[in-house]
């Protein structure tokens, strides 16, 4: 006998470790299913479990389940990333308590400590998503630094640049000064900063007492300004044009230009040009051929290039100097407050600087032509399809990719040094060092690129690297393209669009077939969530209390396409309800003698409820299968609640009760029986929403299973099991004490009172109906008597409008009518007044202008809500008036 409560936390402990030592997530090569593959996008090494990847993980394990269950040779190839920049900061946070710095350690050493911790607690995530119930196939690990991986990303780097798409080159980089490397454009933010607009005037050279003004947010870079540029249409400066001005404290002439960047509109429609520091002016600089002077190092401070005063000066240091500077030669024509936008890493948390390095690159616009074509062909779909114009927007526009980065950790660039600075690029030290001897004409000393390939590099081999790629294995024929990939919209340019771009270039085609964009998880207010609102929910906490599969219904029943989840804890705790919901409906059965049958066929049932609950499976089914095989989630999830609390437990076992309770041993066996299978099919089809629960009830349920329901046969229902007869007169039921019980509750009718139900204008069917089920309809609905009539409804009767029939129940005797009117006037004038706050607000252009959006959805759904009870209750006056 089951307990009498589902212990979530004993039943995860105890099934996970079982389903992973008898190998139920493994995938087969030697299998000859058809393979399904579905790609884990590898979680950073140093990460721990959010809600994001808990909603990520949860969709990819539904989808892997319900394949696997389905006869396919699944494949969720897991692993984690070796994450750069965030390792790298972890562990030199480490080193900096000690009092010791990774140049203090050496590299070798650095990268031993980074290895020991990565042994140590690099597996905190993978350890996270088992408390999950996450099935990939954990024997298939991998690690974007594994020797097969790094060999992967040695091939591609040496492959694409000897074909000329990979290449080096002196360009403008975001800079990080605190972590010393370029950074993405992708992970720079944008922070709103309150500073300052200087007004700098620079005389003519050859007429001192011209000069023109410029106006500037950083006036530390001037001393690398080579040009001042003014609109080719701006008559102020036309006579100015092809004229140099003197650079204040440097004293270099610098010309004046003529170039349609500049906005004759803002500020003095002059502008300063340092092609070095800022990307607007790199290409100003590239298209009039401007010299580019860097003036800063790869600290922020002033280098070699700034007049002698200035040198070793941090930036900020320098732009105070600067200013009074100007001031001091009665240069300085004013200084305005001005809100702007300043670029920060995301990891180092300062200013980046726009930097003119020498760094690696990929010519990426070259690889997305094909990429691009794959999505606008159909062989990659989007999921919602409107994330492909984000794809496109992107991809159409993309800019060269600078693919190195001055850290440690990470894949070493293959490229070798010689001694005049010519470079070697081969998979091994060996094949470089060849090539230099054939150039030079004797061995040669060389040295190494410090520098490490940008973390996506690696990650964008991820769905053939993971398979064993370059090798020659099966794996790679077997797994490749992949089925499905499900990820966030946050990484579709980081990681989605360069393995498209980099699995039709090395595979020659595409990486997957259907990309599922899910959105954010929010908080019940809609807000993003972040450690300074202290609005975090914690899945693991949320296991903890609710058990795992309460988390991943939760999670699944909220995943619409297209629209954030509001996450609350009190979702969660409804969803645990469900699982005890169900746990109590498993003892039931238990309890009343209905276990499994073997051999038992529905379809042979005589009964008519018990041939509609057949049928109600199996359209449930169906629904199902068409919303998971469209990714609609929350569809999928809302069938499966449906049937099982509602249609299962709600009716069908109410139902039923007489009949197990009654004298007819035939009816009671075959309601047993089919009471038994409906469960099982409810365990079946919810199994890859919720694992845990399932997989326990269906153990307990029938102890002689040779199978676990983890790799138990989807099963497969013949159209036969619908019974359309037995469907509608049992939905019919359905709906009529449903009306009943909507009016009850409506008027304030006491739950305990037993009243009069009259039908009018029935027709035979309905009367039919009526009789043969009149008792399961008192009882459900509290009645005491059912009549058909013709007679007009009597004084104070509310009506409700089933098919043909007018249904009357007779209140004047039952409720105060006098004081439910009251009370339902009072409530819609109440609702009144809450509509038009609402709507006075949604009018208010300032309020929409300035409120968060979450907040305005948040006032249109309140207002949505409103009026639809308000319409409720207005029925329930008009009935109660009549």
């Amino acid at each position: 006998m089951l307990d009498k409560t589902y212990s979530a936390a004993e039943v995860e402990a105890k099934l996970y470790p079982e389903w992973e030592e008898t190998g139920a997530f493994k995938a087969n090569t030697q299998s000859n299913a058809q393979p399904y593959t579905i790609m884990m996008p590898p979680p950073n090494v140093t990460g721990s479990l959010h809600m994001g990847h808990a909603l990520n993980m949860t969709l990819q394990d539904v989808v892997t389940r319900y394949q696997r269950r389905r006869g396919r040779d699944a494949l969720w190839q897991p692993g984690t990333d070796h994450a750069g920049i965030a390792t790298q900061m972890v562990v030199e946070r480490q080193l900096a308590q000690e009092g010791v710095s990774r140049h203090d350690l050496g590299r070798e050493k650095f990268l031993e400590r980074i290895w020991d911790w990565k042994a140590e607690s690099g597996g905190t995530i993978t350890r996270q998503l088992r408390r999950l119930g996450a099935s990939p196939d954990w024997e298939k690990e991998r690690f974007t630094m594994d020797e097969g991986l790094n060999k992967a990303v040695r091939k591609v780097f040496v492959t694409l640049y000897k074909e000329g798409l990979i290449y080096r080159d002196k360009r403008l980089v975001n800079w990080d000064p605190k972590l010393r490397t370029a950074i993405s454009d992708l992970e720079v933010e944008q922070k709103e900063t309150k500073g300052h607009l200087w007004h700098l005037r620079y005389p003519l050279a050859d007429d001192p007492s011209r000069s023109i003004i410029v106006a500037t947010t950083r006036p530390e870079t001037m001393l690398g300004d080579t040009a001042v540029a003014v609109h080719p249409e701006d008559e102020r400066y036309a006579d100015l044009v092809g004229k140099d001005v003197l650079l204040p404290i440097v004293g270099r002439r610098i010309p004046i230009v003529a170039d349609d960047y500049s906005d004759p509109e803002e500020g003095s429609g002059a502008v300063k040009i340092t092609p070095a520091h800022d990307f607007n002016d790199f290409e100003v600089g590239k298209r009039h051929d401007l010299e580019m002077i860097n003036v800063l190092d790869a600290d922020a401070r002033m280098n070699e290039n700034a007049p002698e005063d200035y040198r070793g000066l941090d930036r900020y240091e320098a732009r105070k100097k600067v200013v009074a500077a100007f001031e001091e030669l009665g240069l300085l024509e004013k200084i305005e407050d001005h809100t702007h936008m300043v670029p920060y890493g995301d990891r180092g948390g300062v200013a980046i600087e726009p930097w003119l390095t020498d760094q690696w690159y990929c010519d990426a616009a070259t690889l997305a032509r094909p990429a691009i074509e794959a999505v606008e062909q159909g062989r990659t779909v989007f999921v919602p399809k409107q994330w492909e114009n984000t794809y496109f927007d992107w991809m159409r526009n993309i800019q060269p990719w600078c693919i190195s980065r001055q850290l440690w950790w990470g894949h070493q660039i293959p490229a070798w040094y010689g001694p005049d600075g010519k470079f070697f690029v081969g998979e091994t030290e060996e094949e470089a060092a060849a090539e230099a001897e054939r150039h030079y004409g004797r061995p040669t000393a060389l040295e190494r690129d410090p520098d490490v390939l940008d973390t996506w590099f690696s990650s964008a081999l991820w769905p053939f690297s993971t398979l064993g790629w370059p090798d020659d294995v099966p794996e790679v024929a077997r797994y490749y393209p992949g089925d499905t990939l499900i990820t966030g919209f946050d990484i579709i340019f980081f990681w989605v669009a360069r393995m498209m771009m980099m699995g039709i270039h090395f595979m020659g085609e595409v990486p997957f077939r259907t990309v599922y964009i899910h959105a954010l998880v929010r908080d019940e207010k809609g807000q993003k969530m972040s450690k300074s609102k202290g609005n975090v929910i914690d899945p693991l906490d949320l296991i903890d209390r609710y058990g795992a599969d309460a988390l991943r219904f939760t999670l699944i029943s909220m995943a619409a396409q297209g629209r954030d989840i509001k996450l609350s804890e009190q979702r969660v705790e409804g969803y645990r309800n469900f699982a005890t919901k169900l746990w109590n409906a498993a003892r039931y059965c238990q309890m009343n003698g209905c276990v499994p049958v073997p051999g038992f066929d529905p379809a042979a049932a005589k009964l008519t409820v018990n041939r509609w609950v057949a049928g109600e499976v199996v359209e449930t089914a169906r629904r199902l299968e068409t919303a998971l095989d469209a990714f609609r989630f929350n569809d999928a999830a809302g069938a499966l609640y449906q049937f099982a609390w509602g249609t299962f437990c709600d009716w069908y076992l109410e139902f039923t009760k007489p009949i197990l309770n009654g004298g007819d041993e035939a009816a009671q066996a075959e309601t047993r029986a089919m009471t038994a299978w409906v469960l099982d099919q409810i365990l079946n089809l919810l199994n890859p929403q919720m694992p845990y629960l399932t997989e326990e009830l269906w153990a307990q349920l029938s102890e002689g299973r040779g199978e676990r329901l983890i790799g138990a046969h989807w099963p497969d229902y013949p159209d036969s099991l619908v019974d359309a007869d037995a469907g509608a007169e049992m939905g019919w039921i359905v709906r009529l004490v449903s009306a009943v019980r909507t009016v009850r509750s409506e008027m304030n009718v006491p739950a305990g009172a037993e009243i009069e139900l009259r039908v009018k204008d029935a027709n035979a069917e309905t009367a039919r109906r009526l009789e043969a089920h009149a008792d399961i309809v008192k009882r459900l609905a509290r009645l005491d008597a059912i009549q058909v009539t013709d007679d007009a409804p009597p004084k104070g009767s509310a009506q409700s409008v089933l098919d043909e029939a007018t249904l009357i129940l007779p209140l004047a005797d039952v409720i105060d009518l006098d004081q439910e009117r009251a009370r339902l006037t009072k409530e819609i004038a109440k609702l009144d007044g809450e509509i038009g706050k609402i709507e006075k607000k949604l009018s208010n252009e300032q309020f929409l202008a300035k409120a968060p959006e979450e907040v305005v959805a948040e006032q249109r759904e309140r207002q949505a809500d409103a009026v639809a009870t308000r319409k409720k209750l207005e029925a329930a006056l008009k009935a109660v008036a009549a």
